[in-house]
């Protein structure tokens, strides 16, 4: 992987030479990534973009060709390029597993080493998970408007390339089950699916054709794309040269709840009974809600995913929450926070537990400061190992976090699956930081 080192803000540098020039940068230091809402009025959000972190964190290097750009540029100082050519992150990370839900507060990541160390990560950290766990958030929601029906990330070419890559991995986290995008499959062993657009109806003489060409390549199982031209048409067509075994039919304009009733009964009586029905264009939760009782079989989101469904970023920040008294190594931690209106922070390094009732259903966001409370059979603990002494030591695999975020949706009230705006699902509580108990500070 190539060096991460610059995916940084100008910034993060110029305090470090500052910090090294006041004798500051070795104080031991906790940074928390968080957010204080959930973008959009929605009620959870989920954890995604931690594994690109994780291998983003093992490429932060700064070598020969990142420092001669910095010097040439005059970025920092000589000393300081001096100690950013002997740059490894030695320090302690911790984190919500990725596919977890999460709520204002919520401290997604709690990084602890020196101040040098851990305030060159803000940039990098901030710019994957804001960007990974908008587009997992949004696809839960599609998959919960979807039910049982499976959904396809389609939404490469409306996105950066590369992020299209990550926003395949956050989908599929969420839920999704396949991807059309090839690079996303290689990276990440995700479920690649396609079979033709439009120009290759065009390009053949007739639609006939085209639905005889594709046919033969890939077998009667294929899916056939039937809106080009007329679409009753089409799907006699279809039918006509795939016989009944054909395997789906794709619906990509039009009115698609009314044209799915229509398409379904032509397929019936043409003996296609088993003939899926497969709808895209331009689909979000709310339209996947409103073709609920339609007769689809499944559905292909791009747009609407791979932009969050109208929120982009979720909004997270990354604070200093404590720092040592001096630069001795058992110096004590202070909390410390910002207090500016409406950017409000919690001092203090946080602990993290999800409160359940009886029948294991989320209640509570506990966050807290100082001692952790046993596990009384009802707490779930949120904060896992990510990294000790600089070793990556939490990496999962995609099938784990999918089966997390299966668990933790579970857990969830019902009324997470709301897709109109209202509150979290659940508040959020703080303690242990000398007011004792009190509730969301971030709440409006």
């Amino acid at each position: 992987m190539r060096s991460t080192s610059l995916l940084t803000d100008h910034y993060e540098l110029t305090m470090l030479q500052a910090a090294l020039r006041s004798g500051t940068a070795d104080r031991r230091s906790a940074f928390e990534l968080f957010g204080r809402r959930l973008n959009g009025g929605r009620r959870y959000g989920v954890v995604a973009g931690t594994g690109r972190a994780l291998d983003a964190l093992e490429a932060f290097r700064f070598d020969t060709e990142q420092l001669a750009y910095l010097r040439e540029c005059g970025v920092v100082d000589e000393p300081t390029l001096e100690w950013l050519a002997g740059y490894r992150f030695t320090g302690d990370i911790w984190g919500y597993g990725e596919g977890d839900v999460f709520f204002p507060g919520s401290p997604l990541l709690v990084v602890e080493s020196t101040f040098a160390e851990a305030v060159l990560l803000e940039t990098m950290l901030l710019s994957i998970l804001n960007h990974d766990t908008a587009v997992a958030s949004a696809a839960a929601r599609m998959i919960g408007a979807a039910g049982e029906r499976p959904c396809i990330e389609m939404g490469s070419r409306r996105t950066h390339e590369w992020s299209g890559v990550a926003a395949a991995r956050a989908a599929y986290i969420a839920g999704f089950q396949a991807t059309a995008n090839l690079q996303a499959g290689i990276e990440y062993g995700i479920p690649t699916s396609g079979t033709s657009a439009h120009a290759f109806t065009l390009l053949h003489d007739t639609e006939r054709d085209a639905f005889q060409a594709q046919v033969t390549s890939l077998g009667a199982g294929t899916t056939l794309l039937v809106d080009t031209y007329d679409i009753a048409d089409a799907v006699r067509t279809a039918v006509d040269v795939a016989g009944p075994e054909l395997g789906a039919v794709r619906i990509d304009s039009g009115d698609l709840a009314v044209l799915a009733r229509r398409v379904r009964s032509q397929l019936d009586e043409l003996g296609a009974t088993k003939t899926r029905i497969v709808v895209t264009s331009d689909l979000d939760e709310f339209a996947i809600a409103g073709l609920a009782a339609a007769p689809v079989d499944g559905y292909g989101v791009g747009t609407s995913l791979v932009t969050g469904s109208g929120q982009p970023t979720s909004g997270f920040v990354y604070k200093l929450v404590a720092r040592a008294i001096s630069t001795d190594p058992d110096a004590p931690l202070v909390a410390v926070a910002k207090k500016s209106k409406d950017k409000l922070s919690i001092g203090g390094r946080k602990w993290a537990l999800r409160r359940r009732n009886a029948e294991g259903i989320a209640e509570l966001e506990v966050i807290g400061i100082g001692e952790q409370p046993v596990d009384d059979g009802d707490d779930r603990e949120l904060l896992q190992p990510l990294v000790r002494g600089g070793e990556v030591i939490g990496r999962e695999s995609l099938e784990v976090a999918r089966e997390r975020h299966r668990a933790a949706m579970s857990e969830l009230p019902d009324e997470a699956l709301k897709l109109s705006g209202g509150a979290p699902v659940i508040g959020t509580v703080y303690i242990g930081d000398g007011r004792g108990a009190s509730t969301d500070p971030f709440a409006s």
